[in-house]
């Protein structure tokens, strides 16, 4: 087994424990007990994830201690695809680089979808604009491809198993709020659950969904085809 290099970065680990957090805490603004119980799924895989990706790679240590995998102690081994397939530093390159990709997109639904329900929630109406306009619950849709990216990008056993757990929890919640929102606005809820997707959009419009991120800040929405 190689020795362990690039690893033990605890400081890092907490700052971006600390910003990750900032950011789900601050758009996902847990209220009940429902909620805060799903948002500290989300804070257990966040502290996971970068605790094996700055601290100790308990994964690595998994695959090749007790598995006899011949994976390197390297913080470069994260990028486990690469390393298990035998892609080398172009194919961690992409592997990072689709990951973000998710993990952005993510991000940018969180936060637009955050104001666009704040905006209808201050108004006293139904949110059914911008990105509400494509699928009913683009927040928890950014979780879940926040999450997925990062799943590309730096896989771990415990990330691994908490991602469907994570999923689970929310779309019980999804459908709770729900249930809330048709005995509030009742018929209106009704139709516009009938027209537009729960998380993510029908095919063909994941177009809109992005114009939806813009949509969201005043620019007008690309029309259906």
């Amino acid at each position: 087994m190689e020795r362990a290099t690039n690893i033990g970065f605890w400081e890092l680990t907490v700052i971006m424990v600390v910003i990750a957090s900032w950011l789900l805490y601050r758009y996902v603004a847990p209220k009940g007990w429902r909620e805060w119980s799903r948002a500290g799924l989300v804070q257990a895989f966040i502290i996971t994830l970068y605790a094996e990706m700055y601290g100790f790679p308990l994964t690595i240590y998994v695959l090749s201690g007790f598995l006899g995998w011949d994976v390197p102690w390297l913080h470069e081994s994260g990028h486990l695809w690469a390393t298990l397939f035998g892609w080398g530093d172009l194919g961690a390159m992409i592997e990072m680089m689709v990951g973000y990709a998710f993990v952005f997109l993510g991000i940018s639904l969180l936060i637009h979808g955050w104001r666009g329900v704040y905006r209808a929630s201050r108004a006293g109406r139904l949110a059914t604009a911008g990105l509400y306009g494509v699928v009913r619950h683009p927040q928890y849709a950014g979780i879940f491809l926040a999450l997925f990216g990062q799943l590309i990008h730096w896989p771990t056993i415990l990330t691994v198993a908490l991602f469907p757990v994570i999923v689970w929890a929310y779309v019980r919640l999804a459908r709770k709020e729900e249930g809330r929102m048709i005995g509030q606005f009742g018929e209106e809820y009704l139709d516009y659950r009938r027209r537009v997707p729960m998380f993510f959009p029908h095919r063909g419009e994941w177009r809109r969904l992005l114009d939806g991120t813009r949509a969201s800040s005043g620019e007008p929405l690309r029309p259906r085809d």
